[in-house]
């Protein structure tokens, strides 16, 4: 593995490598790693997580030294540069037409692809649903169990490289229609009102205690987050802007594979 990385690194430097076969080898290695979850482009480093840059490289590279070509999937063509993931049957996911997983993303055994699109570099952990029209964008990690709901939308951060992706941890549930990107990292156990947006600066509020606490790119374990708006003065007048309010935490005792709808209604009035 030290070897494939030197290579890799040094091939970021000197693009001229790209025309001989050792290191165009050393790219297509690294996808198929890759693509087998045996590397990762992010991964959980003590109590954060830490970005493998190399890997990152890999990808980029790998655009480059691939060609247009027709892609033949069932009764489904496409014309790109990567080829589509098969084989499902064998990695053990449910895949319900017309899920796409682009090589280069691991899906985990016990996935659930809905009609979908998960992007190369994208890591999914077992017993996790990506729901209809829902996107996993490239290199995003998602941990195991979590329900991404209808219309979500997850972005990828493919550069710079150095950016970590956006993270979801285990047993999260993400509300319809929401939108997490920039690198946001949503903590374990989280609950996602439908309809959030969740950027890197995207203020989330904790108005559970007495003075709100305000977080960035960074939802706390167990929060229940719903999507606001708040006044913010410009010198033409007071605009609402959008924001996110973390309204309660999610109980111990509440199942992890509880439905959105559940886990709101602790919190209703």
């Amino acid at each position: 593995m030290e070897e494939l990385i030197r290579k890799i690194d040094l091939l970021w430097e000197q693009r001229n490598l790209l025309n001989t076969l050792e290191y165009k080898t050393a790219v297509e290695r690294a996808v198929e790693l890759l693509n087998a979850g045996e590397i990762r482009v992010a991964e959980r480093n003590g109590d954060g997580w830490g970005t493998n840059r190399w890997v990152k490289k890999a990808v980029l590279l790998y655009f480059t030294i691939s060609n247009l070509h027709k892609i033949d999937a069932g009764d489904l063509t496409f014309y790109d540069k990567i080829a589509v993931k098969g084989n499902f049957e064998s990695l053990r996911v449910r895949a319900v037409p017309p899920a796409v997983a682009r090589y280069g993303s691991y899906i985990a055994p016990d996935v659930i692809l809905m009609p979908s699109y998960v992007n190369i570099g994208a890591y999914i952990d077992s017993g996790t649903m990506v729901d209809t029209w829902a996107t996993v964008g490239s290199c995003a990690q998602i941990g195991k169990n979590v329900h991404i709901s209808g219309g979500v939308g997850i972005g990828g951060v493919l550069e710079p490289i150095q950016s970590n992706p956006v993270i979801i941890e285990d047993n999260c549930f993400i509300g319809s229609r929401s939108i997490i990107v920039e690198g946001a990292f949503i903590d374990k156990e989280v609950v996602i009102g439908a309809n959030t947006v969740i950027t890197s600066s995207t203020p989330i509020i904790d108005v559970t205690g007495e003075k709100p606490v305000t977080y960035k790119g960074y939802v706390p374990p167990r929060s229940v987050v719903v999507p606001g708006t708040r006044e913010k003065s410009f010198p033409s007048g007071i605009v609402n802007l959008s924001c996110a309010y973390i309204i309660g935490k999610r109980k111990e005792s509440t199942d992890k594979k509880t439905s959105l709808n559940d886990a709101l209604r602790i919190f209703d009035n």
